[in-house]
């Protein structure tokens, strides 16, 4: 099984990493841990290396339970929920895990919600984790 999870480095990116790694502990599943970016000139340095930092942790974390675990930092130009689907639909993910932050109507309509996005649009289960 391959699993993924979207990763930002938040509380609640941390709390979805928590439970991919009980599940692929338990069905002894690979996992792919994500993060997207803008690209182009919408990063700074500072951005870039946050980010490494967040993966690398979320490597350890995994590795630390002897879960086999890749990273990636995607910089399409999409939203990370685009990001998130495409990268299901590529790799043949299994189940993603994805967290939820609680937002009010008028940040999600200006804003967007990346969970919504993915659970209605990746052709695989979706574990929302808050």
């Amino acid at each position: 099984m391959k699993f993924l999870v979207g990763y930002n480095g938040s509380d609640v990116a941390k709390s979805a990493l928590a439970v991919a790694r009980t599940y692929a502990k338990r069905f002894d599943a690979e996992v792919a841990v994500m993060t997207s970016m803008g690209g182009g000139d919408r990063e700074t340095i500072e951005d870039i290396g946050k980010v490494e930092q967040d993966l690398l942790y979320a490597k350890k974390y995994m590795e630390a339970e002897e879960i086999v675990c890749e990273t990636h930092q995607v910089a399409r130009g999409a939203s990370p929920g685009e990001d998130m689907v495409f990268f299901v639909e590529e790799n043949n993910i299994d189940q993603l895990f994805v967290g939820v932050e609680k937002k009010s109507k008028t940040r999600k309509m200006f804003m967007g919600s990346t969970a919504q996005y993915v659970i209605l649009k990746a052709p695989c289960p979706v574990t929302a984790v808050k």
